[in-house]
């Protein structure tokens, strides 16, 4: 059962949504639409929700207006035209769409170098750019991958498959029990130095799956400035943890 409801606070209404169902806790969550979502089993009665939503208060108007923050500043959909703007390893080249007979796309550090028979086909150029950045991922990130696991290597850890996805909230991920690292595809955007944190950060979990003390404490000894890579990283983002 799902209802919508609606509290005061500080003399502003707050409106969410309540779904009951067999939960032991009541959870409350701010979406990115800046909806406010709450769960509570149904023997809760809904004027204890409510109290709850507004003890939330600040933290409901805080969400909700970060949120506004990101949807304002986010990047706008790319339109694949010249002068658009990508990011690689923290620079920022310059899209430049050009009429050839042949199909190819390369970088000169400076410009994107689209060349199209068709240059007023959106799908394809997507296609390309796409395509492109992907084989980007698999390059860099294969590197550091390579460059960092000898380390791992001497306690025993085999090296890792490298899975590459679109994720919205997690710069990477480790399965440490079936030898797989995940990367962010926009990890491609951050400096270089950001991307070999990341990748440290998920090797560290083979030997501390966990965040515990002991995690933080190896990955300092192995990488001493990673609180500094990752404001760097954090900073850097469009979006995030």
């Amino acid at each position: 059962m799902v209802q919508e409801r609606t509290v005061l606070y500080e003399n502003n209404e707050i409106h969410y949504l309540l779904e009951q169902k067999p939960v032991k806790n009541l959870n409350l969550r701010v979406h990115k639409d800046c909806k406010v979502y709450v769960s509570a089993n149904s023997d809760v009665p809904t004027e204890k929700v409510d109290d709850f939503v507004v003890s939330k208060g600040a933290y409901i108007r805080s969400a909700q207006r970060k949120f506004r923050e990101m949807a304002q500043y986010a990047p706008q959909p790319k339109q694949y035209v010249s002068g658009e703007t990508f990011y690689l390893l923290g620079r920022g080249v310059r899209l430049k769409v050009e009429k050839n007979v042949r199909d190819s796309i390369s970088s000169d550090g400076i410009y994107l170098h689209l060349r199209v028979k068709d240059t007023e086909d959106f799908r394809k150029k997507q296609k390309m750019v796409s395509r492109y950045l992907d084989e980007q991922c698999r390059t860099v990130f294969g590197e550091i991958i390579s460059e960092i696991y000898p380390v791992f290597q001497k306690y025993g850890v085999p090296m890792p498959t490298l899975r590459i996805r679109d994720m919205e909230t997690r710069w990477g991920s480790c399965l440490e029990k079936k030898g797989v690292i995940t990367l962010n595809k926009r990890l491609l955007e951050a400096p270089r130095n950001c991307i070999e944190y990341v990748v440290m950060h998920e090797f560290c979990h083979f030997i501390h799956p966990n965040h515990s003390k002991h995690f933080y404490s190896f990955l300092a000894m192995l990488m001493p400035d990673w609180k500094e890579r990752k404001t760097v990283l954090d900073r850097s983002a469009t979006f995030w943890l």
